[in-house]
């Protein structure tokens, strides 16, 4: 892994990118994330993905508390260099969302005609 942090457009989005973090055994979507440069290179450096947390706005490596860190085994960028792919294997017991589940995608949402409910229906309850 190289680190051109200057290919990657962090002006877009006042400093910070989209980071899709991808099993790269599975092709599951894991979870999603957003860097900074700082965060990037610190990624590249280390070889596990870090963060940048908007809310705490400081650096956070996917993790480091709990054991399950996100090796890197390849990161690439999107046409516009301004989103990022992280296919990673996952450390420890493989469960990545702070909930206790392998991917922080796991709530359905219903399409209209396939099942959705409509405002009528859900105030029945």
């Amino acid at each position: 892994m190289s680190n051109e942090t200057t290919t990657i457009d962090f002006e877009k989005m006042d400093g910070l990118v989209p980071g899709i973090v991808q099993d790269a055994g599975t092709g599951e979507v894991l979870m999603l994330g957003f860097l900074n440069s700082e965060s990037y290179a610190k990624s590249l450096q280390s070889g596990f993905v870090t963060f940048f947390s908007r809310t705490r706005r400081k650096l956070w490596m996917k993790g480091e508390t709990s054991g399950n860190r996100l090796r890197i085994i390849s990161v690439s960028t999107d046409c516009d260099n301004d989103s990022l792919l992280f296919r990673v294997q996952v450390e420890g017991d493989g469960l990545v969302c702070h909930e206790g589940t392998v991917s922080c995608f796991t709530r359905p949402i219903a399409l209209a005609g396939d099942g959705e409910l409509n405002e009528k229906e859900e105030t029945r309850g």
